[in-house]
């Protein structure tokens, strides 16, 4: 307990005076930067979404590719999991309502911060044995040319997605599940286990295939739900939206701290949930083959949007609507259990723990594979990929299973901010690639061009740290 209590101060200091403001500032000097890229180019996203979902990657005998699509399904399965679902519910519940005022500000600002980060996994990004791989990690050893740092966010971001994230998302499941079915948490743990440990053995082309289907299945799914719970209710919206504008302005708080507490919590599970600045997200957009690197840029901003905008505001209606969000014994995955419970009966809990179920899990094989490109980036060792294996898909999946919410989301967010900060400081520093990338990327649209090429030999002062992207 005294271990705890010592996180929570540390994370408090961290997310209190340090890290929400770097955050803020890096994604609106990116906004500025590259001329509102989240805002303007939504129609640009949309189509190059549409277009790998329909024609995937292009075929090449040298090695199994991944297409924009497959990329896309993979980091949306980790940011469309728990924190959209829980993590919305345990903010609201500690900050109140203005907290969900503040998921969406950093989603917005966020996702100029996911543009570039994802962009430069491109631009640096290796060829593989059988796909392409990189990250920030790569992108810190090549850009930076910083090894201690690039093998520090290696490890942080092993740690903190493959062991700790996952052990929040299989606490949520097995609560989830006890909450609805009455399943004893060992045993759903020891299921959740299997499960992923079958899927993790195969691969980021068996992850890619799973994720393909699973997200799109899920994510539509829960926001119909949540638009026939919305639709129902439709005359409660405008005083929902009332309450979490005053609530985040401080304009109805009871104590002084209660404003500070919105923002700081509606960040926190705004970032948890969308990952923007994390460096997570660009691992696995790395591994698209797409004909230039703004274009997987681009659809992972879009990623951001579809993950806060879309189903965490879903989940905030819900529970806002419900009014139960002020019930002292009510948190996390139990507080949307109830919220949508009161509005569709008794099917609500076991629809929340079949949909949590279906969110966790691919988000519990896409935070694996972050860590699996770490780990390959550090050691070519069988050993350690398989000892990573296990205790990813095993071990923390079954002490998620058997630890408190507390204990997991305290862990999740000292991680979290660490791997942020150091992400932050590499992305500071090489975004004006980015902005070069972006400004070909508009004149190549402007000249007519309909797909967008890049070679490395228009950035020669880089050129030798850039290992694909020939002519």
């Amino acid at each position: 307990m005294m271990m705890n209590e010592l996180i929570t101060q540390i994370n408090d200091a961290l997310w209190g005076y340090l890290l929400i403001g770097a955050l803020v500032a890096a994604g609106l000097w990116f906004t500025w930067k590259t001329k509102g890229v989240q805002f303007r180019m939504v129609g640009e996203m949309v189509r190059l979404l549409t277009d790998s979902a329909t024609m995937g990657a292009t075929p090449n005998k040298s090695h199994r590719q991944i297409s924009s699509f497959q990329a896309f399904a993979v980091s949306v399965a980790t940011r469309v999991g728990t924190g959209n679902l829980a993590g919305v519910a345990t903010a609201i519940a500690i900050g109140g309502p203005g907290a969900v005022f503040w998921m969406w500000v950093i989603a917005l600002i966020g996702s100029a911060t996911a543009f570039v980060e994802s962009t430069l996994s491109q631009l640096f990004k290796q060829r593989h044995r059988d796909s392409f791989i990189g990250g920030p990690a790569y992108y810190i050893l090549k850009g930076l040319h910083r090894k201690w740092m690039a093998y520090l966010f290696a490890v942080l971001i092993t740690t903190t997605f493959g062991l700790s994230y996952n052990s929040i998302q299989s606490n949520t499941i097995c609560g989830a599940m006890h909450e609805a079915f009455g399943l004893d948490p060992l045993l759903m743990g020891g299921i959740l286990s299997a499960m992923a440990l079958v899927i993790i053995f195969g691969g980021i082309h068996r992850i890619a295939s799973v994720s393909s289907v699973l997200v799109p299945l899920m994510a539509i799914g829960y926001f119909l739900l949540a638009i026939v719970v919305v639709v129902m209710n439709i005359e409660h919206i405008p005083h929902v939206m009332k309450v979490i504008v005053t609530n985040a302005c401080g304009l109805e708080q009871g104590v002084g701290g209660a404003l500070g507490a919105a923002i700081m919590n509606g960040v926190k599970r705004g970032l948890f949930s969308n990952e923007a600045g994390e460096g997570s997200a660009p691992n696995v957009a790395a591994t698209a083959t797409v004909s230039h690197p703004v274009k997987q840029g681009l659809i992972q901003a879009l990623g951001v949007f579809t993950d806060t905008l879309l189903v965490c505001s879903c989940t905030a209606f819900i529970i806002l609507i419900s009014g139960l969000y002020d019930v002292p014994e009510l948190n996390g995955i139990a507080l949307t259990q109830a919220a949508l419970g009161s509005e569709i009966g008794s099917a609500g809990p076991t629809f929340v723990a079949v949909a949590i179920f279906l969110f966790a899990f691919s988000s519990i094989i896409g935070n694996y594979y972050y860590g699996e490109a770490n780990i390959r980036f550090m050691t070519s060792s069988t050993m350690v990929l398989a000892v990573y294996r296990i205790f990813s898909g095993g071990v923390f999946v079954m002490f998620g299973a058997m630890a408190s919410l507390e204990v997991v989301w305290n862990l999740g967010d000292l991680f979290m901010a660490l791997l942020t900060m150091c992400n932050l400081v590499a992305i500071v520093t090489l975004g004006k690639y980015v902005f070069w990338l972006i400004d070909d990327y508009r004149k190549q649209k402007k000249e007519g061009i309909k797909e967008p090429t890049f070679s490395r030999v228009k950035l020669p002062e880089i050129e030798k740290d850039i290992d694909c992207w020939e002519e």
